[in-house]
């Protein structure tokens, strides 16, 4: 025989009708509708939050819907794994923007600055986003499938205009590295 004390949950399974009661109960608890607003934005929050550190640790389960799924893991693995002449551009048109601003007496260095600098900088990076884009292309239609490349090609494109400390999710990847076969 089993004994009392040590089988059971401690209390009465409650009846049917008593179990309905509670449940009822707890539905109709009255709220206002400033305590509703203030419930909805306090969930709101909570969900962005962990979305915020997942796209911080990269944590799949949590990212936002534009960042989830093997496709757009390995797009941005296939972007964070090389050199982007377009993440430097800013940098690069900063110190441009100063040699400018340093040289405006010279009109000879102005006009060098425009006449080369300036195109030499955008053809560099529309040559690397071309050659980009083909590779991943290639890559995605070869691992997922033909549908895989639309709306993703882009969403590489617009990663790669980015410096790398500051993109989102955070690169998992190293640069020059190899990338597997565990996108599925």
């Amino acid at each position: 025989m089993v004994d009392e004390t040590e089988a059971g949950k401690g209390r009465a399974t409650p009846t049917r009708k008593e179990a309905e009661a509670a449940r009822k109960k707890q539905m109709k608890t009255p709220m206002s509708r400033k305590e509703q607003r203030k419930r909805d934005a306090a969930a709101r929050e909570q969900v962005r939050l962990k979305q915020r550190e997942a796209l911080k640790s990269g944590d799949e389960r949590y990212l936002p819907a534009r960042e989830q799924g093997p496709v757009r893991r390995f797009s941005r693995d296939w972007v964070d794994r090389r050199y982007n002449v377009a993440e430097f551009l800013l940098p690069i048109l900063v110190v441009l923007l100063v040699l400018f601003a340093v040289g405006s007496d010279s009109t000879a260095l102005t006009s060098v600055l425009t006449a080369v600098a300036y195109p030499a900088i955008i053809v560099a990076t529309v040559i690397d986003e071309v050659i980009m884009t083909r590779g991943l292309r290639r890559e995605l239609k070869a691992r997922f499938g033909p549908e895989s490349v639309k709306g993703s090609v882009m969403y590489a494109v617009l990663r790669s205009t980015q410096l790398r400390r500051f993109r989102l999710p955070k690169p998992q990847v190293a640069r020059r590295e190899k990338l597997g076969t565990n996108y599925r």
